[in-house]
């Protein structure tokens, strides 16, 4: 019979890639790694590493086993968090990646509810701040228990099989602008604008490392041109002071624009590009009553959110 501890360690494997990280993540020692994976081995009748160069890969065999494994993993947390919802309540630490523009606008009132006058003191937040690839791959490696992503309509995402998503909300990309610029477009305000027409102005962008960086050039390719791109930074609100600086145009998420807008002129696109904003967790986990509680907490911050914006 297999041991569903050794899964587990052949799991994280798969996530950690090597002996030494898989040891650490597990607070096993390397040589106890080894010798649980050399056991699974031996239940399995057939290898399920194989040395590659310096490290270990898994097998077409380790391939199949990973796959159940998260399967039974999920039922074992799943199983683990009825038992917290008999148990206890809403107590526990919950551990949360998000991108920034989320962090700030999601997971900075959720806090401020929790620590406030939300009934839950017992139930604390870890917060870690990067982007959705990023966040993705800690739950993945069981580095979080909660993921905040996006994805886009020009730049879709797909999840996992092992993973629970739930849609929080979604967005419209606006066109920022400088009030001058707005008014050689001939722009009256709120309008919509063909992205085309700016086919020649300067653009300012994210980092090319982000998928807003990847978004802003589907939607320029889309309407036929490559940006000019005079300035780059991964923080919306610094492209926000430099549009109304006059530097150049941006493409900002409505949820990453700044709490004034001043010195702005903002656009939605004739041809719409939205952003979606998902939860994700590993699949069971979302039954834990403290995950449970902090999901439900950020569906009413994402509905007021949304509220407030369009108000």
């Amino acid at each position: 019979m297999l041991d569903v501890r050794r899964l587990r360690i052949l799991q994280h494997l798969a996530a950690y890639g090597t002996v030494a990280a898989t040891a650490e993540a597990l607070h096993l020692t390397p040589p106890a790694v080894s010798q649980h994976l050399a056991a699974l081995q031996k239940e399995a009748g057939t290898p399920v590493v194989e040395k590659h160069g310096r490290t270990l890969r898994l097998t077409a065999a380790g391939e199949l086993l990973v796959a159940h494994a998260e399967i039974i993993l999920a039922e074992l947390a799943a199983a683990e968090s009825g038992l917290a919802a008999l148990q206890s309540g809403r107590r526990g630490i919950v551990r949360i990646t998000a991108f920034a523009s989320a962090a700030r606008t999601l997971v900075a009132p959720l806090w401020q509810r929790l620590t406030g006058t939300d009934p839950a003191p017992e139930l604390s937040l870890r917060l870690s701040v990067q982007e959705p690839d990023q966040a993705l791959d800690e739950l993945h490696k069981r580095s979080t228990d909660l993921a905040l992503v996006h994805s886009y309509t020009v730049l879709p995402r797909s999840f996992p099989a092992a993973y629970e998503q739930t849609l929080l909300m979604e967005e419209p990309v606006l066109l920022a602008l400088h009030p001058r610029q707005a008014g050689e477009l001939g722009l009256q305000p709120g309008r919509p604008v063909d992205l085309s027409r700016t086919a020649d102005m300067p653009w300012l962008t994210p980092g090319p490392e982000t998928s807003c960086y990847e978004m802003i050039q589907r939607a320029c390719g889309a309407a036929g041109f490559v940006p000019d791109i005079r300035a780059r930074s991964s923080d919306f609100a610094v492209l926000a002071a430099l549009v109304a600086a006059g530097a150049g145009i941006a493409l900002i998420p409505r949820m990453a624009l700044p709490d004034t807008a001043d010195g702005l002129c903002l656009h939605p696109l004739l041809h719409p590009v939205s952003r979606s904003v998902f939860t994700v967790s590993r699949a069971g986990t979302s039954k834990r009553p403290d995950l449970r509680h902090v999901l439900r907490l950020l569906q009413d911050t994402a509905a007021a959110t949304d509220t407030e914006r369009l108000a």
